[in-house]
Parts: structure tokens; sequence; C-alpha cells
């Protein structure tokens, strides 16, 4: 019987979960050609369900609280219920899929079942379809997730024959009580655990005071935003609906403006959705002197010597976290890049990921309760010391298919929280760079104005980098 107990990080995204924050993260592609029979999708997924175990795991709770929630086999399974078909209303298009979107990722995972979906939606346009993807955050992170859909999805337009479903056989989850012992077990155990941690870290005194050193940088960095941001409509109470909309570009673009502006592809990246925001304000009629604070999610997984995330095969979360300021003030396109380009260099220096990974890291000392509790409260505290939540995950730039379709396009999801209304998240595949923008459907109804800006501003970069 085995019990993989989440880690504190992967809790939180279910904690911090309640009637209006749903945490899900996602994706919408969409493939040329006829949508491929229910069936086919059903078989290419079920022979690769042994590559991601938690497809088929259920999340438990552990009575009262005394630990963090556990994954647990889930003894009735059924593929039919994740994968399911939509079509889109005559005539289809752009607009329609989404706002089908938003209506998808309006609605929470059923916490009873496996914490995923996936829809195949049929009437996109012309000789097209598309795929809508949802999973839980505690599940998987962006880049992580980037790595799912590259197990799910074949690297060619004739794959071998799907292997047939193996004879997978739930194990037995354990009771409550058995739950309940065990973490009663660990916290007994945790203090001579971290004791024996904390002992092995002396061994190597240069290398832990450097790191705690790392820590401290950034702990004092982080301990500026407690400022709050000016009033506006970015922040405030968020409902249950979404409103979802997008924006293109291409890495041929974000290329030349790194070659005749400078910076790097997230700076680039950045300054565009700066001018989104900058309009989307002034659409509003709110003032743009002042700045737009934003969350950057940092991939903290190990590399290799390529600088390739080094993924353990599990999916879990591995990501911390800096803090931006989106310099809306600025009308100059190089200005906004020079200025963001300055201050990302700044945020490196000054190890706010680190800090961000240590304190992630640090909950796991919290007893499990006031973790649970804690989370939720964060969520309801109104605050405007964030913005907005910006995420760049690359994805792969090689061509990808489902039953010998081509994935043409594929933009990303990222959900709301903590009086958060507007999210941005970034997606790179086989050439393109797509932003996929959610937003909270009763105070955002327009996210159209802050895709054009987005557009616009990297047309403006282009332009002048030429």
């Amino acid at each position: 019987m085995t019990v993989d107990r989440m880690s504190p990080l992967d809790a939180s995204f279910l904690h911090i979960e309640d009637s209006v924050s749903h945490m899900h993260i996602g994706s919408v592609a969409i493939f040329e050609g006829p949508p491929p029979p229910l069936d086919a999708v059903v078989a290419m997924v079920a022979g690769k369900l042994a590559l991601v175990p938690r497809y088929r795991q259920v999340v438990r709770f552990v009575p009262f609280d005394l630990g963090r929630p556990v994954w647990v086999d889930d003894p009735h399974f059924n593929i039919g219920y994740h994968i399911r078909h939509s079509a889109l209303p005559a005539p289809g298009g752009e607009l329609q899929l989404r706002r089908l979107v938003g209506r998808l990722m309006s609605q929470p995972l059923d916490r009873h079942r496996p914490l995923w979906e996936i829809w195949i939606v049929e009437g996109v346009g012309d000789d097209q379809w598309a795929m809508v993807a949802k999973t839980h955050h505690a599940m998987v992170d962006g880049v992580s997730g980037t790595d799912l859909l590259a197990v799910l999805l074949d690297l060619s337009p004739d794959p071998s024959p799907p292997p047939p479903s193996d004879a997978w056989v739930p194990e037995e989850a354990p009771s409550s009580l058995k739950l309940a012992v065990e973490a009663v077990e660990s916290m007994v155990r945790s203090p001579y655990e971290q004791l024996r941690a904390a002992r092995a870290a002396t061994r190597v005194p240069r290398q832990a005071l450097g790191q705690l050193g790392e820590v401290v940088r950034g702990l004092t960095n982080l301990a500026g935003l407690v400022r709050p941001m000016p009033q506006s409509s970015l922040n405030g109470p968020i409902g249950p609906h979404r409103n979802y909309a997008w924006a293109r570009s291409s890495v041929d673009d974000i290329r030349t403006i790194r070659k005749g502006l400078g910076g790097t592809f997230n700076d680039v990246v950045l300054a565009s959705i700066t001018n989104g925001f900058r309009e989307l304000l002034r659409s509003r009629g709110e003032s743009t002197d002042r700045v737009i604070r934003t969350l950057v999610p940092v991939s903290v997984r190990p590399r290799d010597q390529s600088g390739k995330a080094v993924g353990d095969g599990t999916f879990k979360n591995k990501v911390s976290a800096m803090f931006a300021e989106l310099p809306v003030a600025l009308a100059d396109p190089a200005e906004r890049l020079a200025a963001i380009t300055a201050q990302m260099d700044g945020l490196k220096e000054s190890r706010q990921a680190v800090a961000g990974e240590a304190l992630t890291s640090m909950s796991g000392f919290a007893p499990p309760l006031l973790l649970a509790l804690g989370m939720r409260v964060a969520t309801r505290i109104p605050q405007r010391n964030v913005n907005t939540i910006t995420t760049n995950v690359p994805g792969p730039q090689n061509p990808l298919f489902v039953a010998g379709r081509r994935m043409l396009e594929a933009y990303p999801y990222v959900p709301l929280g903590g009086h958060i209304r507007i999210g941005v998240a970034i997606f790179s595949y086989d050439g393109q760079v797509n932003f996929g923008v959610t937003g909270d459907l009763d105070t955002t109804p327009d996210l159209d104005v802050l895709c054009t800006g987005i557009e616009d501003g990297m047309a403006e970069m282009v332009a002048l980098a030429r």
C-alpha cells in the first residue's frame, strides 16, 4: 500500500481553492483537419497512462488536517469520464471557442475523481478542431505541464499504433485511521529529520552559508512587497466565472527585437504585456502614472549542462516566484524594454526566487492544520500588493500531433485568485509565442483591449528594431 504525500506547495493549491478561485491550469490547442473519432483520442491517452500515474489517482485528505493530503489510486477510474466531446454552434470561429473555454474553466474539477479533463471540440473553423485540457495545479506546474503535453501527444503524424491499455490494478487505499496514524507518526519523526538535515548542512558550512546568504538577500527584497499598489480596477473581489482571450507573436519577432534593442526573451515578453496593461488602463480612464506589479513564477527544477529542466517523473510543482513592476507610464517601446531589462537583472541579483522557494519549503515545518487554515484565509483578504500574474513557459519547438492531425496553435490558461482579476500566460510552440489571458468575467469584459495592446507593443518594438 503506497501513500504519496503532497508537498506543502502542491497542497497549498488545494487549500486556497474555494467557490470563486478554481486552481486548475490548462491549455487550448487548435488542430488541422477533421476531428478524430473520440475513441481514437481515448485509445491514445489510455496507451500512455502508465507514463503519468497521477492521472489515475485521487486526492485523500487526512482527518482533521493532521497531515498534508495524499495521492491514492482511484478504484473507480474511468477514462471515459475525463475525455469529453463538444461542438461550437455554427458558424464557429475563435470568439465562440474562447467563450467555450471561459465556461469550461469556470467549472471546478471534481475532487472525488482524478483532477484532469480533456475536451475535444468540433466546429472551430474551416477544417479545424480544438482540444481543451484542464489539470489541477496540485498535480502539475507549468513547466512539468509542458512535459506532460509532450508525453500525451505524438511526435509524428504516423505514430505506432497505441499500445493496448495496461492491465492496471489499483492499489488498495489506506483507511482514514491509517492516514491519521501515519500523519501523527510523521509529526513525531519530523523534528529528528529536520535536525539530521541541519547537521548534514553543517558538514559543508561554506555551501550552507552561501545558500543562507542568498535566501536572506531575497527575503530582504521580498519585504518591499508589503507596500500596497495604488487603487485600480485590476484588483478586487472576483466571481466564479471566467473570461478568456489570446494574443499572438512569434519567436522570429522576439529574436529581431533582442538583436536590435537588447534584452532577454522574457524581457521582451514583459515589455509587450506592459503595453497591453497601459492600453487597458487608458481605455478605462485610469492613470498610467504608476507601475503594475506582477508575480512572475520561476521554475526551480534542476537543470542539466545544456540548461534544460530535468524532470523526476512525478510532475510535482517545482516553482518559486519573483515580483516585477511593469512601467506602464513609459510610452516609448524602447524605454519600456530597457527599464524592464535593468529591473529583471536586478531581481535575479536580489535572489527573490531563491527566497520564494525557501518560504514555500519552510511551510513544510508548519503543522498541516495551520497551513490549511492559513492558505484559505490568505485568498480572502483584500490585497493590492500584486496586480497580476505573468507566467512564461517554453513549449516544444517541434510539431505535435493527435491521431495524425497537426497541432497548429496552443494557448495556455492560468487560474485567478487572491483578488487578482487578470492573469497572463505565455507559451511558445513551433516558432510561435502565444499569450493566453484569463479574466474575471464580471469585472473584465474588455480583455480584447489588453490583447490588442500586447500585439501592438510587440509590433512597435519590431519596427524599432528593424
